[in-house]
């Protein structure tokens, strides 16, 4: 993997600005010509596997601390494993309204990377078996790819299982239904 050049991409992101500081490698990946709206058509779009693709979604728990969540997009937040892994009695999704004036991103383009404020990040402990995984680079139509190790060194993010449990038949049904 090579650093990301600019020709991708109109402007760089802030996302994207950071990891040139820290001189991290990753390579930008855009959906912005496709009808891609949620997570499983952006990976079709990129044509990578669901599991590669994270999402990012933003929580408040019972003591009102904000939580980020990363997890691939063919699957599902359970609510309760997450307020585990963050020692809370419970955590639920923040409003899309709110999201711009917490992180600074609007809903679809929420990067876990230069938040308006640092969270405490958790990622799902599946991106451990991936060799590179993707996520928002803080603007609709782009994506960043880069090694989970690499997320870590950014943001200190912390490794659970945060999803809920789903058969192979559920998560084929999802991936048919985005393709058509």
């Amino acid at each position: 993997m090579t650093r990301a050049t600019i020709d991708t991409v109109n402007q760089k992101t802030n996302a994207m600005r950071q990891l040139d500081k820290l001189d991290i490698p990753y390579e930008i990946r855009s959906y912005i010509r496709t009808d891609a709206v949620n997570g499983m058509e952006v990976a079709i779009a990129l044509n990578e596997d669901p599991a590669q693709v994270f999402k990012t979604l933003v929580t408040m728990g019972r003591s009102k601390r904000y939580y980020v969540f990363m997890l691939p997009v063919d699957r599902e937040l359970d609510l309760k494993k997450a307020a585990a892994s963050v020692n809370e009695k419970s955590v639920d999704m923040i409003r899309s309204r709110d999201l711009l004036q917490l992180t600074g991103y609007i809903h679809g383009g929420c990067s876990p990377l230069c938040m308006k404020r640092p969270f405490r990040t958790v990622i799902d402990s599946s991106a451990e078996s991936q060799k590179i995984i993707f996520f928002s680079a803080g603007k609709i139509g782009y994506q960043i790819g880069t090694e989970p190790a690499n997320l870590r060194r950014v943001i200190g993010i912390e490794t659970a299982d945060i999803v809920k449990e789903s058969s192979l038949t559920d998560q084929v049904i999802r991936c048919n239904a985005a393709r058509q």
